[in-house]
């Protein structure tokens, strides 16, 4: 490693990768990547390309053009990019959605599915082991598709709670053995649950709702959420007055990054140098 800095003139032999998504403007991938690369000595440089709905595979011919190291997707490309992808992991395969692709030998285009793998890891780090454990997923979303999986695989016994209910079921196919649980019966649910994660849009930005009623959160639970703007969501702010242990977003989102890194660069990825970066932004 040469130790090269954020402000370390870039040369021929700068390697780039980039976010791919519409809009863009609000990504911290730029932030994080950016700072492992710095605290690896790599000497890379990661930005942000704003492409329109429809035109991810045009994206992807151009990483194969340019030379592009890899990509992250976000919104809406996600189920495009899978589809435009030469290989997907078994993940990204049953998800039918990619937010990391890597290019490999051949021209090849490889798609994997970074959140769920995240979402577990910023588990670890709060010290919560799944397995065994009752879970209340709340959300159907592609984030909460990919939690479920995860969740599934780890051994955890998953409720699954959505506004409508075939979005409910299709999540529920992910993980087996895991239950629908109806909107309305959702605060009984959590009421009963060791875990709770909030997979919805539900206390994003200014908005001060919570899914599931404060009441039914209880001192010996864990209750998390992948919403990060604000890091303190409504919901968590009330676990934690309920006594509960809380579970911030933006540790899953780090490490959804510090997965990709890994696949980008084929090293560890400074995971404490990445979390600091984005606290600070």
């Amino acid at each position: 490693m040469s130790g090269l800095g954020p402000d370390a003139a870039i040369t021929a032999h700068t390697q780039l990768a980039a976010v791919i998504g519409d809009p863009i403007r609000h990504s911290l991938s730029p932030t994080l990547h950016n700072a492992a690369y710095a605290a690896t000595g790599l000497d890379w440089r990661f930005m942000a390309f704003e492409v329109p709905a429809g035109a991810a595979p045009g994206a992807l011919d151009a990483m194969r053009v340019l030379g592009i190291r890899g990509y992250s997707v976000t919104m809406p490309h996600k189920t495009d990019v899978a589809a435009a992808c030469d290989t997907l992991s078994d993940d990204a395969a049953r998800l039918r959605s990619v937010n990391c692709v890597v290019p490999r030998t051949g021209g090849v285009l490889h798609g994997e599915s970074t959140d769920g793998e995240g979402f577990l890891r910023s588990l670890a780090d709060a010290g919560v082991d799944v397995a065994g454990r009752s879970v209340l997923l709340l959300g159907a979303g592609g984030a909460a598709r990919a939690v479920a999986l995860a969740l599934g695989r780890a051994g955890a016994r998953l409720g699954i709670s959505a506004r409508r209910l075939d979005a409910a079921t299709g999540v529920a196919a992910l993980a087996d053995g895991s239950t629908i649980v109806e909107w309305a019966a959702r605060d009984a649910a959590a009421a009963a649950a060791d875990i709770v994660v909030n997979g919805t849009p539900i206390g994003m930005g200014g908005d001060t709702g919570i899914p599931v009623s404060a009441a039914a959160l209880r001192p010996d639970q864990v209750v998390a959420d992948l919403v990060v703007h604000p890091l303190v969501t409504p919901l968590l702010a009330a676990a934690a007055k309920a006594g509960a242990q809380p579970v911030e977003g933006l540790g899953m989102l780090v490490h959804q990054a510090a997965v990709a890194f890994t696949h980008f660069t084929g090293i560890d990825a400074p995971v404490e140098a990445m979390l600091r970066s984005v606290r600070a932004r």
